[in-house]
């Protein structure tokens, strides 16, 4: 059996691209320790399309995306832009050692 490498998700709770929403996505696959080919068994979809969203090397649905998020705990929170600033000190205050900062600094630097 392929044993699955843990890796860390991206720093940032604000996801602001594909890349980072695909990193998301692979490092909750793996935190679950399921293999690509395991984890596209489980959504339906092919083991390819399931690189493309972790890699963000080309387009998948929304929908397919939403689905892989929810299957593998990654939560999507819509935030209006005028509040972003402070959910994202509230949420880091609740990670362990946060205290209002991003992994020891202070948001937005």
């Amino acid at each position: 059996m392929k044993r699955v490498k843990i890796i860390s998700p991206p720093p940032d709770l604000f996801v602001s691209d594909g890349k980072a929403f695909g990193a998301s996505v692979r490092a909750a696959r793996c935190a679950a320790n399921m293999t690509l080919a395991d984890a596209a068994l489980l959504l339906g979809i092919a083991r390819q399309t399931l690189t493309n969203l972790e890699t963000a090397k080309s387009s998948v649905s929304l929908d397919t995306a939403l689905r892989a998020a929810r299957e593998f705990g990654v939560s999507i929170l819509a935030v209006p832009g005028g509040q972003q600033e402070g959910v994202r000190r509230a949420l880091a205050s609740l990670k362990p050692g946060g205290e209002g900062t991003q992994d020891g600094v202070p948001p937005g630097r």
